[in-house]
Order: C-alpha cells, then sequence, then structure tokens
C-alpha cells in the first residue's frame, strides 16, 4: 500500500472543493447550529466525483486506513470510506466479511447522518444480518434510542426486503410508530412501500391496523405511491390528520 494513501486520498478529494454547493448540501445535511448534522465539515463534492474517487483507492487501502480515514472530521472523507468498505464488503470472502461489519459497528457514531446510513447500511450489516443466525445487535440498534443506530437498523432491512423477507421491517416499523425522530418515521415510511411494492397485501393488512396512530411522515412515506384516492383515505384514518 501507498505509504502516502491518506495524503493522496485526502488531496483528491480537495480538488473538487466547492464552498458554494457545500452550503447548499449542508441545508439538506441539517448541518448548522442545532441541527441534527451541528459540528460537520463539509467540502462541497458531489456523490459521482465521491465514487470515482472512492473507486480509485479501495483495492489499495488497508482495513486498518480505512477505519482512520471512518472517523474523519469532514463528511465526504467518512463517506468515502463507506464507499470502499462497501466495495472491500461486496468482494470479501466471508471470513473477511465480519472484520468489515466489526469495523462498521464499533464506529457507528461517525455514520452520523442519513446519506452515510443510507448507502452503506443495507450492503454491510443488511447483507450479514440477513444471512446471520443471531439478531442480538439488530435488535439492541432497534432499541438504543440513537437517531442514527435506529435509521441503521431500519434501512439495513432494504436487504431483507428485496430476499421478500418483511418480518423484521415491520416489528421495526410498529416499534417506531411513537419514535420521536422525523428521520425515522421517513426511513419506516421508506422501507414500508418498498415492502408495498413487492407484496401490497402485506402493507395494506400493516395500514388498515396501524394508519391511524403512524406519524405523519412516516404514513405519507408508505403510501407515496397509492392512487390518490386510496391515498386520502389512509390519510383521513390518520390521528395525526391536520
Amino acid at each position: 500500500m501507498n505509504k502516502n494513501f491518506t495524503a493522496l486520498f485526502l488531496k483528491d478529494l480537495e480538488k473538487h472543493k466547492d464552498e458554494v454547493f457545500a452550503q447548499w448540501v449542508a441545508k439538506i445535511l441539517n448541518i448548522c447550529p442545532g441541527g441534527y448534522g451541528e459540528g460537520d465539515v463539509l467540502l462541497g463534492l458531489r456523490i459521482p466525483q465521491i465514487r470515482v474517487i472512492a473507486k480509485k483507492y479501495w483495492k489499495n487501502i488497508n482495513l486498518k486506513e480505512v477505519e482512520k480515514l471512518f472517523r474523519h472530521e469532514i463528511h465526504e472523507v467518512r463517506l468515502a470510506s463507506l464507499m470502499i468498505l462497501v466495495e472491500k464488503y461486496a468482494k470479501a470472502i466471508d471470513v473477511d466479511k465480519y472484520d468489515i461489519v466489526k469495523i462498521y459497528l464499533n464506529n457507528s457514531k461517525y455514520i452520523n447522518n442519513w446519506d452515510l446510513v443510507d448507502l452503506s447500511a443495507p450492503n454491510i450489516l443488511g447483507h450479514f444480518w440477513y444471512l446471520s443466525a443471531s439478531l442480538t445487535d439488530f435488535w439492541k440498534y432497534a432499541i438504543s434510542g440513537n437517531i442514527w443506530k435506529e435509521r441503521i437498523v431500519m434501512v439495513s432491512t432494504f436487504y431483507f426486503i428485496k430476499q421478500n423477507r418483511f418480518a423484521e421491517t415491520l416489528e421495526l416499523a410498529k416499534m417506531f410508530l411513537t419514535n420521536e425522530y422525523d428521520l425515522i418515521h421517513k426511513a419506516s415510511g421508506w422501507m414500508l412501500r418498498e415492502v408495498g411494492k413487492r407484496d401490497i397485501k402485506t402493507l395494506i393488512t400493516f395500514l388498515d391496523k396501524y394508519s391511524h396512530v403512524m406519524p405523519r411522515t412516516m404514513l405519507r412515506y408508505s403510501i407515496e405511491k397509492f392512487p390518490e384516492r386510496q391515498r386520502k383515505f389512509y390519510l383521513e384514518k390518520s390521528s395525526h390528520s391536520l
């Protein structure tokens, strides 16, 4: 591995620095005083630019080095390191996949915005948990009370859903009915919508039982693809109707 990897990696990211775009992204990621992204640092890179850089380096960086980058103060560095980790996980043999999962779990506090979660959780933890005999960590994340761990566990079930396994997604959605975070409502509604794409009866059964108590955002996301008349029906049933 090139001993100057970190310097070269950061230099490549710096080449695309865009302060104007960074200000726009900061609004989307709520990076502001009092926001859930408060204190984060942005360079202002586009996702395709970050992907190109991640692809350039993923083969040569070892896991110890990527773990260091995982903890970097710059948002795009963490995002690129997650892209590298996803690629390494996809190419790794089973015994090495567990090492990558450990890095992910041990550093989850640095996966602290929705773009970082959504890019990585299904492809690493989703796959790992789907094949695992134990979901101990899965349910620990679900009851953690931490917004990012809760979003990680919900979005990780996207992999389950793609395999037509819905039980965990539905159980999490029930658990998160009283969750305080809008980002968790969005993630839950999104995953419910994905369930509905594959099994509309399962989604309808869930909605018929819980739509009247679902947070407004969760409900809206889950029925986004419904015909207007059907959307109106469930929105009017909701106790959160305005």
